[in-house]
């Protein structure tokens, strides 16, 4: 891969991990709404799920725009390698705080919007009633958002492993610059296959021919003219 191709890789897996934050954040605002809405205590942990998938969106949106100008600079390839181990422990907290979504949403479940039976609707006492889900519509939700967290940890080790690969590769053309060996581009040249023939050295004769180097006509005469001895002191031409 060259460089360019590396970086529009590195996009798409942030984009990918941006599109995993927000279905995260959207579900859980929408839980949150509702418990709001019913005047009911939210839990610490389904706010921490909240405040986490927060930070991760707006972390995937910057570097999905700055990606492709900025990949592989040693000192931003290496905070960015730090921010996507800290965002693979996001997704992994936001997974285990989630795992009831791992189970059956058939008989009895728990969700972030209660427990009991998945064929009752949510019992709330205090409220508008503006948002009455089921149980079993909650548990799908939570078990979506268990998905979605454990493919968003998959991409973002990837994306680490993605910052080194781009530093290193940035090393390289660094350390690589124009030469008559990649044809005065940036990089490396290409290597040279095992059966491939070293092409010839041709020598420029029309050039050197023109300066009298070389290649020059050995019978600078005109066709049909001779050398004979003169009688004077030298030769001279003859028609």
């Amino acid at each position: 891969f060259k460089g360019g191709a590396l970086r529009l890789l590195q996009t798409a897996l942030y984009a990918l991990c941006f599109c995993c934050a927000a279905i995260i954040i959207g579900i859980f605002s929408y839980f949150l709404a509702v418990l709001a809405d019913h005047n009911l205590d939210i839990p610490t942990k389904w706010k921490a799920v909240e405040g986490i998938a927060g930070v991760i969106t707006l972390y995937t949106i910057c570097t999905t725009l700055l990606t492709c100008c900025l990949a592989g600079i040693a000192f931003l390839s290496a905070l960015g390698l730090l921010f996507d181990i800290l965002c693979m422990g996001g997704m992994i907290a936001i997974a285990v705080l989630t795992r009831q979504g791992a189970k059956s949403c058939s008989n009895y479940v728990k969700t972030p919007l209660g427990n009991g039976p998945a064929g009752n609707a949510i019992a709330f006492t205090e409220g508008r009633h503006n948002y009455d889900p089921s149980l079993r519509t909650a548990c799908k939700l939570n078990k979506a958002v268990f998905a979605v967290a454990i493919a968003g940890a998959v991409l973002f080790l990837i994306t680490a492993i993605m910052q080194l690969v781009l530093m290193k590769h940035h090393k390289k053309e660094k350390r690589f610059g124009p030469s008559p060996s990649n044809d005065y581009t940036s990089g490396t040249a290409p290597r040279r296959g095992l059966f491939v023939r070293k092409p010839k050295t041709v020598v420029p004769t029309d050039d050197y021919a023109e300066k009298g180097v070389i290649g020059t006509d050995p019978n600078p005469l005109p066709v049909g003219h001779t050398i004979r001895p003169s009688h004077d002191t030298a030769y001279s031409g003859n028609t």
